[in-house]
C-alpha cells in the first residue's frame, strides 16, 4: 500500500530510510523517524483497534502517551512479543511485526461487534453485576464468554530471552520532562554547577517544540532545542535520558525511570544490549515540567475513527509529515487549536470549517485563520458524527452560551476527519503520587499540582502556563530556584525572543449537547478505552455513585491503560453537573505509578532466573551431592531431606536415620539455622524484651531457648541464643525466619527502643554448623577435640570454646532430638573438612547422615515444635503448652504481652497443642486434617482442631502426630475423629505432645 497520506517534504523523519513492518499480517512502509501510528495513518490504516464493551470500531486519536485506543501487541515470535504497547510511543524499526489486540475474525470485521449495535443500550454501568447473577449453574459459562470478551493485550507464553538491569543514581535536580521549561531549567541549574538529570518519554528532547513552527530567538524551534541539547551534553555533570519514562515519584524525592535502551532497534536487544533500564533516582530537588494533554471533546459518536484531538493532528503534520485526512472539520473551544486549521491548509488539504463553540472568536491565530478564507462558525459546536469506519461527516448545530443545550438549526458538512480541542490538561501524575491533592484553577480549567511536602518545583504546562514565553521564563525561574536552595550561584540566562500571542478567552465546555436527553443521544464517549459515555456517568450518579471515586470504580472510568489522561476531566465535568457541583467540590481521582505500564522485566531487572531466588549451599554441600542427599528448599538454602541408600524407600530411609540417632550417633548439617550476633552494653535488656523469658541472669557460657511473639501475642519464632561475654550474645533462628527476625530486631531497635546499645549482625554464612547426636555422640566428638565433654564440666545448655579436628571452634551442648548433642560451630571454610574428619573416627560407631525429614521426626518424638509448621500466627505460648517459657514477672514488658491478655487469648476454648496416637497405629495422619467431635455430624460440622505434624516413628514402631485441639490440654485420654475426603475416619487419643523420654533423661547423660 503507498503512504497516501504521507506529504512529500516536511517533518523530522528520514525519507532516505525506508522501513518495513507488518501490521495484522499486511506490510507496509513507512521511514526512520516514525511511530507505528504515524506510519499507519501515512498508510490510510483507520481502524486500529476494537472497544473494550461494544466492540466499536477505533481509530488513533492522540499522539502521545494519552493514546487510548492503539494499544497493540508488538512482536514477531512468541518470545519476543509485548502487549499493549501504545503505537504512538513505539518507534519505527525495519521488520516490526504488530497487531491489534482484539477483534474477531479481524479488527476490521468484528463479530463481537453484532454486540454493541444489538445491545448497545442493554449494558450500562453494572449491568454484570446486575445480569450474571441467576442461575447459578450458568456461572462458569457466563465466565468463559465474558472472559473471552475482556482483556486487551496476551501474555506472551515463552520466557523472555532479553535482559533488563537498573541503575542508582543521585542527583541535585532532577528534571523530569524536556520540553521548552525543562530544558530551561535544566540548562539553569546546569550553568549553575548543579548535578543534573533530564528525562523525557520521547526519542528526542524538545516537547511540543518537536511538531511546532514557532521560531526561538530567530531560530527554527527544532534548531533552538538542538543549540540547547547541545550545551546540556557539554556539561559532565548532567545526565540526558530521552526514551525514559518516570514512571513513578515516591517518598523522599526518590523516582523511577524507565529507560527504553533497544526497544526502538528491532524484536530483540543486540547481544551486547539490555532491552529496558530502570533507573533509581534519589534528588535534592524535583523540576515537574510535564507539560499538558489536550482533552477532546464529548460529542455524539466522537469515537468514529478520524475523530482526533486538534494538537494531534499538528504533530503528525509538522513532525512526521503525515496527514490524516483529506477534509477537516475543527471544534474547539480556544484559540490554541486554531494552529491546526493553519497546519491542515498549508498541507494542502481542505479545511471545510472551524466550529468555535464561543460566541465570538478572536485573537491572532482567530484572525490567520480568517485571513486563509477558512470558515469560522462561532456560536456552535459538532453535536453528532457520521460514518461508521471512518468519518465520512459531522452535524452542527448552534448551542447557547452556557454550552448546555442546541438552540438552533442543524446542519450537515462532509469531512473524513473531525478534530477537537476543550483545552488543556495539566499533566499532574506524577505529583499525584506522593500524595498531593491536585488544585482546580478556574482561569485554566484544569487541575494543577497541590501543596507538597518534597523538595518539588514545577514550570511550565504542568502549571497551567501555556504561552510560550511564560513558559521559557517559568523554566529558567524553576532552575534558578534549585540552585539556590542547593546553595548554590544561580546562572543568570537570558531568555530567548518569541513572539507573543493575543488569545481570546476560552470556554468552559466538556460535553456538546444534543438535540435529545444524554440517555437518548448518539453514544457520546468519555473514556475511549473502558467504552464510559456520557450517559453511563449520569447513570451511576442517578444510582447513586455521586463521589467521584465511586463513579469511576462503578463505570470504569480511568481504569484503563492510559489512566483517563483524555477522559477523567471530562467525567469529572459530567458528574459535577449531574449532581448539582462544582468541579473542585466533585475532586478528582487520583494517579498512581506508574504513569504509563512497563514491563515486568523492567521491574525485576537483573533480579530473575537463578539472581530472583539465589540458591545457598552450606560448606558441606559436595559432601551431600557425592552421598546421594535429595534436597528440601528452606528459605533460599538447598537442606538435605534425607540420604537415601540403593534400594530404599523414602520411609526405609527415615526409619534407617531415625534409629540409627537414637541407638548410635547420627550428624546433621545444621548450618542454614540463622545466626544473629548481638553486641552492647544493652544487649542483655533488649534480649529480654523481644523473649518472652527471662534473660537477665544468663551467664557466659550459658545458652537458653527462647520464643519471640509479635505484637499480637503470636509465636513467629524460636531459638537459642547463647552469652559468650557479658554484653555479647549468639542468637539463633529458624533458616526460613533469619531475615525476618533480624529485620524484626532492627525495627524495634530504630523505631521503639533507640537509647538501647545494641547492635545485630547477621552471621549465618559465617559458621559451618555440624549436630552430632546420640549416645555415642560424646565418644565420638571426644576423639576429635581438646574440649572436656564430661557431663559434669559440659551440662546440657552449656557452650565451650576449642577445637576440633585442628580449626577453632564453638561446641554447644544443645538438642532438638533429645538425645545427647553437641552442635559444632566452625569457620564456614573449615565445615567441609570437620564434616570429613568426624566421618573418619565416626565409621565405628556407624555414623549416620540424616536430614531436615529425619530431623522433624525426631523433634516431634519430643514434642518440640517448629514455628512455621506448629505455630501459624494464630497461636500463643499458652496455647502450645509453653507457659514455662512466658515470664510475666519481667520488670518491662515483653513484645506480646498485652496481645496475650485480649480476651480471645485467654478464653477457655481456644485451640491448645496435644499430641495425637491413632487407635491403629499404623494409620499415619494426614498434616491438615481436621478434628471434629461427632464424624456423623452433618456438613458443615463443627470443627476443634487440626493436626500440624504427623510421622511415622521407627523407634516407637507406631504413628504419632501433633496438633490443635479446642481445650486440648484438659482433654487427655479423649478421642477426637478425623474425616477425610475419601471417606475414611481416623480415630485418635488425645495424649501429651511428649511420645518419647519425657523426662528428658537421654539428653543430660
Amino acid at each position: 500500500m503507498s503512504q497516501k497520506n504521507r506529504l512529500q517534504s516536511g517533518g523530522r523523519i528520514d525519507r532516505s530510510k525506508a522501513l518495513t513492518f507488518t501490521y495484522n499480517g499486511r506490510q507496509y512502509k513507512g521511514y526512520q523517524g516514525d511511530t507505528i501510528a504515524s506510519a499507519l495513518l501515512a498508510n490510510g490504516v483507520d481502524i486500529v483497534a476494537r472497544s473494550f464493551k461494544y466492540s466499536r470500531p477505533r481509530g488513533i486519536v492522540a499522539a502521545g502517551a494519552e493514546e487510548p485506543n492503539a494499544v497493540l501487541q508488538v512482536g514477531a515470535t512468541e518470545a519476543t512479543q509485548v502487549p499493549n504497547v501504545r503505537a504512538t510511543q513505539q518507534e519505527l524499526y525495519d521488520g516490526l511485526v504488530c497487531g491489534a489486540t482484539n477483534g474477531w475474525p479481524s479488527v476490521e470485521s468484528d463479530m463481537m461487534g453484532l454486540m454493541g449495535k444489538v445491545g448497545g443500550n442493554m449494558m450500562p454501568p453494572g449491568f454484570y453485576y446486575k445480569t450474571f447473577m441467576y442461575p447459578q449453574s450458568m456461572w462458569k459459562t457466563y465466565e468463559k464468554f465474558i472472559r473471552m470478551a475482556a482483556g486487551l493485550g496476551r501474555a506472551p507464553k515463552e520466557v523472555d530471552q532479553d535482559e533488563y538491569d537498573a541503575v542508582n543514581q543521585h542527583c541535585d535536580l532532577m528534571v523530569v520532562g524536556a520540553g521548552p521549561a525543562g530544558l530551561m531549567a535544566a540548562l539553569t541549574a546546569a550553568r549553575s554547577g548543579a548535578r543534573v538529570i533530564i528525562a523525557d518519554e520521547q526519542s528526542e528532547f524538545g516537547g511540543h517544540l518537536l511538531s511546532s513552527r514557532e521560531r526561538i530567538g530567530g531560530k527554527s524551534a527544532a534548531d533552538w532545542v538542538a543549540d540547547i541539547v547541545e550545551e546540556l551534553a557539554s556539561y559532565p555533570d548532567v545526565l540526558m535520558l530521552p526514551r525514559s519514562t518516570v514512571n513513578g515519584y515516591h517518598d523522599h524525592n526518590f523516582l523511577t525511570i524507565n529507560e527504553n535502551r533497544s526497544d526502538y532497534k528491532g524484536d530483540k536487544a543486540p547481544a551486547d544490549q539490555v532491552r529496558q533500564r530502570m533507573h533509581r533516582v534519589r534528588a535534592h530537588w524535583v523540576v515537574l515540567a510535564t507539560g499538558a494533554h489536550e482533552r477532546p471533546l464529548v460529542y455524539g459518536y466522537n469515537d468514529v475513527p478520524g475523530c482526533m484531538i486538534a494538537s494531534a493532528v499538528s504533530t503528525y503534520i509538522n513532525r512526521y509529515g503525515v496527514v490524516p485526512g483529506n477534509k477537516l472539520v475543527l471544534m474547539t473551544t480556544n484559540d490554541s487549536a486554531y494552529q491546526t486549521a493553519l497546519d491542515w491548509a498549508d498541507a494542502g488539504r481542505e479545511v471545510v470549517a472551524v466550529v468555535d463553540t464561543r460566541a465570538k472568536a478572536e485573537g491572532d491565530l482567530v484572525e490567520a485563520v480568517r485571513k486563509r478564507g477558512i470558515k469560522v462558525i462561532t456560536g456552535s459546536a459538532v453535536i453528532e458524527v457520521s460514518g461508521k469506519k471512518r468519518v465520512s461527516g459531522v452535524t452542527v448545530a448552534a448551542i447557547d452560551a452556557k454550552g448546555d443545550k442546541v438552540v438552533g438549526g442543524a446542519q450537515h458538512m462532509s469531512c473524513d476527519t473531525v478534530a477537537s480541542s476543550g483545552g488543556w490538561s495539566p499533566v499532574v501524575h506524577l505529583s499525584c503520587h506522593t500524595g498531593s491533592r491536585p488544585v482546580w484553577r478556574e482561569d485554566i480549567f484544569g487541575f494543577v499540582p497541590g501543596p507538597t511536602v518534597q523538595k518539588q518545583l514545577i514550570a511550565g504546562g504542568i502549571n497551567g502556563t501555556y504561552a510560550l514565553e511564560k513558559v521559557l521564563a517559568e523554566g529558567v525561574e524553576a532552575g534558578r530556584e534549585a540552585a539556590t536552595r542547593l546553595g548554590l550561584t544561580a546562572a543568570d540566562v537570558q531568555l530567548p525572543n518569541v513572539r507573543s500571542l493575543s488569545e481570546g478567552k476560552a470556554m468552559e465546555l466538556y460535553h456538546i449537547p444534543h438535540t435529545k436527553p444524554t440517555s437518548r443521544a448518539p453514544k457520546q464517549f468519555v473514556d475511549y478505552q473502558n467504552d464510559v459515555t456520557a450517559a453511563a456517568i449520569e447513570l451511576a450518579t442517578r444510582e447513586g455513585f455521586e463521589a467521584i471515586e465511586h463513579v469511576k470504580r462503578y463505570t470504569a472510568m480511568g481504569f484503563g491503560t492510559d489512566q483517563g489522561k483524555l477522559g477523567n476531566i471530562n467525567g469529572m465535568a459530567i458528574t459535577a453537573k449531574s449532581v448539582g457541583q462544582t468541579i473542585p467540590e466533585t475532586g478528582t481521582t487520583v494517579f498512581r505509578p506508574n504513569y504509563t505500564p512497563i514491563a515486568f522485566g523492567a521491574i525485576a531487572g537483573r533480579n530473575c532466573k537463578e539472581l530472583f531466588e539465589p540458591k545457598r549451599f552450606s560448606a558441606m554441600h559436595k559432601w551431600h551431592e557425592e552421598n546421594g542427599a535429595l534436597y528440601e528448599d528452606v528459605g533460599q538454602w538447598k537442606r538435605p531431606w534425607y540420604f537415601p541408600k540403593a534400594g530404599e524407600t523414602m520411609q526405609q530411609s527415615l526409619d534407617r536415620e531415625c534409629k540409627a540417632v537414637r541407638e548410635s550417633v547420627g550428624i546433621l548439617d545444621a548450618s542454614t539455622l540463622g545466626k544473629i550476633d548481638i553486641q552492647g552494653k544493652d544487649a542483655r535488656e533488649f534480649l529480654a524484651r523481644v523473649y518472652t523469658n527471662a534473660w537477665a541472669k544468663l551467664g557466659v557460657g550459658k545458652c537458653r531457648y527462647g520464643l519471640m511473639c509479635k505484637e499480637d501475642g503470636m509465636v513467629f519464632d524460636d531459638g537459642v541464643t547463647s552469652c559468650l561475654g557479658e554484653n555479647h550474645f549468639l542468637m539463633t533462628t529458624t533458616t526460613g525466619g533469619a531475615a525476618g527476625v533480624l529485620e524484626w530486631l532492627e525495627l524495634y531497635h530504630q523505631t521503639e527502643w533507640p537509647e538501647l546499645e545494641v547492635y545485630f549482625t547477621s552471621v549465618t554464612d559465617h559458621w559451618a554448623t555440624m549436630t552430632i547426636s546420640g549416645p555415642n555422640s560424646r565418644k565420638l566428638l571426644a576423639e576429635l577435640t581438646d574440649i572436656d565433654l564430661s557431663n559434669d564440666t559440659f551440662k546440657f545448655m552449656d557452650w565451650r570454646e576449642g577445637s576440633v579436628a585442628g580449626v577453632p571452634a564453638r561446641v554447644f551442648r544443645i538438642s532438638f532430638t533429645g538425645e545427647l548433642s553437641f552442635e559444632v560451630n566452625v569457620q564456614a571454610n573449615y565445615g567441609l573438612h570437620v564434616w570429613e574428619k568426624l566421618f573418619e573416627h565416626g565409621a565405628k560407631y556407624n555414623l549416620t547422615p540424616y536430614g531436615t525429614e529425619t530431623m522433624h521426626i525426631l523433634r516431634a518424638e519430643k514434642g518440640f515444635i517448629i514455628a512455621g509448621q506448629d505455630t501459624d500466627g494464630s497461636v500463643t505460648p499458652h496455647d502450645l503448652g509453653m507457659s514455662w517459657c512466658v515470664a510475666d514477672s519481667k520488670p518491662f514488658s515483653y513484645i506480646g504481652k498485652r496481645g496475650m491478655m485480649r480476651s480471645d487469648c485467654v478464653r477457655k476454648d481456644r485451640k491448645q497443642m496435644v499430641g495425637l496416637k491413632t487407635k491403629d497405629p499404623k494409620v499415619v495422619l494426614p498434616e491438615g486434617a481436621q478434628a471434629v467431635a461427632d464424624p456423623k455430624q452433618p456438613i458443615p460440622m463443627d470443627l476443634l482442631g487440626h493436626v500440624s505434624s504427623s510421622y511415622w516413628s521407627a523407634n516407637l514402631n507406631r504413628s504419632i502426630a501433633l496438633g490443635f485441639v479446642k481445650g486440648g490440654l484438659e482433654r487427655m485420654g479423649e478421642t477426637v475423629y478425623y474425616p477425610l475426603a475419601d471417606g475414611r475416619v481416623i480415630e485418635a487419643e488425645i495424649c501429651s505432645p511428649i511420645f518419647l523420654d519425657p523426662k528428658g533423661e537421654r539428653q543430660n547423660v
